[in-house]
């Protein structure tokens, strides 16, 4: 196999989200034949099944919450220990993870897995997050107490000790490495971290005006200086809802179709993807797996699929 080994793992999670259905968003990707198209690209592909996620209705209720709680805090946290060192153990066996999900709140363990990874070697990482939200809040600043709104944070190093712990070390990323592409739904508590942090972030303003190819080349120059390579985390909400329904937090104004293959064309070129996460595709608010289908399709252009 010409373009060597990729590991898929699931995490079949909807804790981290409001809207119910996320958590088959695995099952909807592979129905859209991630594998196999991955097979026939060249690659050597293991699917490693879903990592344990608590069923929400298996929880107990607590009978009181803070306003601002993290809600199933514990549970996220057990299982991201298991999406850690899942990623973790693939890059020792030299495959290349794919994290299927499932709410955004994957990129806790995943994020955890890599740098672990890395750091032994003493080499950095950086991240590149499509979304069209920060998910860079705190329990300072959420309002809604969903923990799929905080994995970057956590990643930088911000954050509930419960969930800083998975990571081996924190932060787990350098703030100067980090980037967010197709933005347009921030908290002002968001909007404050990444201006106090220097996070670059490019608002969907940014890519209007200075085109996806300038973005893409500026993120890959910020999260590839100096680092062994970049995290992609890429949120399927990042994408217009015109082309992608099947997603629980929908905004208008997204990135094209055009634009995400352009993107992920350019980030395969640049030969730094260390890993990938497919976060929040959620099948319940899709029409015929669309959703799922597009996304495989940006995972393609990620992993080397060309026109010609």
């Amino acid at each position: 196999m010409k373009n060597g080994k990729v590991r898929i793992i699931g995490f079949p999670s909807d804790l981290g989200a409001s809207r119910r259905g996320v958590d088959m968003g695995p099952s909807a990707l592979r129905i859209a034949n991630i594998g196999p198209k991955l097979n026939q690209l060249g690659y050597e592909v293991e699917d490693k099944g879903n990592v344990t996620v608590a069923v929400r209705e298996s929880i107990p209720v607590k009978k009181s919450e803070p306003k601002n709680q993290m809600k199933f805090r514990e549970e996220i946290a057990a299982s991201s220990l298991e999406i850690k060192e899942q990623t973790y153990q693939s890059l020792k066996d030299g495959c290349k993870p794919i994290i299927i999900g499932g709410d955004h709140s994957l990129a806790i363990g995943s994020i955890a897995g890599v740098s672990k990874f890395y750091q032994e070697r003493k080499q950095k990482i950086g991240v590149i997050w499509l979304d069209a939200h920060g998910d860079i809040n705190t329990p300072e600043t959420t309002v809604s107490g969903n923990i799929h709104g905080m994995p970057l944070a956590l990643a930088l190093g911000v954050g509930h000790h419960d969930l800083l712990k998975v990571g081996d070390f924190t932060p787990m990323i350098d703030h100067r490495k980090a980037v967010l592409i197709g933005i347009r739904d921030l908290d002002q508590g968001e909007r404050n971290l990444i201006k106090e942090m220097g996070v670059r972030a490019f608002t969907m303003r940014d890519i209007d005006e200075m085109g996806m190819r300038n973005v893409i080349t500026e993120a890959i120059k910020i999260a590839s200086d100096d680092t062994a390579g970049f995290h992609l985390s890429f949120d399927v909400d990042s994408m217009d809802p015109s082309i992608a329904p099947g997603v629980g937090t929908a905004v208008r104004g997204g990135i094209t179709y055009r634009e995400g293959h352009l993107a992920m064309e350019l980030l395969h070129d640049s030969g730094d993807i260390l890993s990938m996460d497919v976060a929040e595709v959620n099948p319940v608010l899709d029409t015929s797996n669309q959703t799922a289908d597009l996304a495989v399709g940006m995972v393609l252009s990620a992993f080397g699929k060309r026109i010609l």
